[in-house]
């Protein structure tokens, strides 16, 4: 398919596929700087997993494929299965990628099953039901992108606003518990946006690939930056090129009068690319650097040895 810069301001479809796309990392790439941080990686992949029962059971609630209500019925699900792996967390002896993996898996599994006796019940308005899994971005529509916006403003705002406390209860959770502050709430907080940066993704990239747009950012803008603001900016700034340059290169890369390559998959696998070149680039934190120092140190002991021995 050739595309050209003019197209992006012509094509309807094309506009909204990658302004879609690219707010989706945007989102989704700074609210996951906090699951990173706090070793809970899991946690998207947890919410991202656990929406497909609400998404089911907000088309058996309402027999149509209203965006809003599905996304919202994900959303709600997603929610309940974190903070019932928090729960679990909390008040057992399981470790975290048990206690995830054993919800994840669980709420997924009802989700199949649902989904696949929504396929079977001959209910016409199911069909395009399942793109969820995958996700389906050539659906998006400007009154998606509108929502993704306000959405994703609300969240970000809220990130912007209360800064100051996601930041002390993510590093000294014990000092800000000391000055007063709702630890326990705060938590549930960020993870309350992750559903809604999940919410977002999941008609773009889906339920199964959502997980790497809120972890494969936040770990590129990682190895850059050692500061909070810094991270939750270059994270931001990585999703959006990230789904947008994926979106782009998704219609550009697919056969004319073929079937298209997958945007999410395309999207993640941008996502994944600027991740490994960040492990690998980055100067203080990179693969490539740290043999550099590594070459040096030996050099430098190398010419202390030689110098003790004369």
């Amino acid at each position: 398919m050739s595309l050209s810069p003019a197209d992006f301001f012509t094509d309807y479809t094309l506009r909204s596929i990658v302004l879609g796309s690219a707010l989706l990392g945007l989102v989704a790439g700074t609210l996951g700087c906090f699951s990173v941080l706090r070793r809970q990686s899991l946690i998207g992949d947890t919410v991202a997993h656990a929406a497909l029962p609400g998404l089911c059971a907000a088309f058996l609630l309402t027999g149509t494929r209203d965006t809003l209500g599905l996304l919202v019925g994900g959303g709600l699900s997603g929610l309940l299965a974190s903070l019932l792996a928090l729960g679990i967390l909390r008040y057992s002896r399981l470790k975290e990628d048990v206690a995830l993996g054993v919800t994840f898996s669980t709420f997924f599994g009802i989700g199949i099953a649902l989904l696949t006796a929504i396929g079977q019940s001959g209910n016409a308005a199911q069909a395009g039901l399942e793109g969820f899994l995958f996700g389906q971005a050539a659906a998006l529509t400007a009154g998606d992108v509108a929502r993704f916006a306000v959405l994703g403003a609300l969240a970000l705002g809220t990130v912007a606003a209360l800064h100051k406390e996601l930041q002390l209860s993510l590093f000294d959770p014990d000092y800000a518990a000391v000055q007063g502050w709702p630890v326990a709430g705060l938590t549930a907080l960020s993870t309350a946006l992750t559903v809604l940066a999940v919410m977002l993704g999941l008609q773009t990239v889906g339920v199964v690939l959502m997980a790497a747009m809120l972890i494969a950012p936040a770990v590129a803008a990682r190895q850059w930056t050692r500061s909070l603001g810094g991270m939750l900016r270059l994270a931001g700034g990585f999703g959006a090129l990230s789904g947008g340059l994926g979106a782009a290169l998704s219609l550009a890369l697919s056969p004319e009068g073929g079937a298209g390559l997958p945007t999410g998959a395309v999207t993640v696998l941008t996502a994944t690319a600027l991740a490994v070149l960040s492990l690998l680039l980055a100067p203080g934190r990179g693969v490539i650097a740290g043999w550099g120092r590594q070459r040096q140190a030996r050099a430098r002991l190398r010419r202390e040895l030689a110098g003790g021995r004369r």
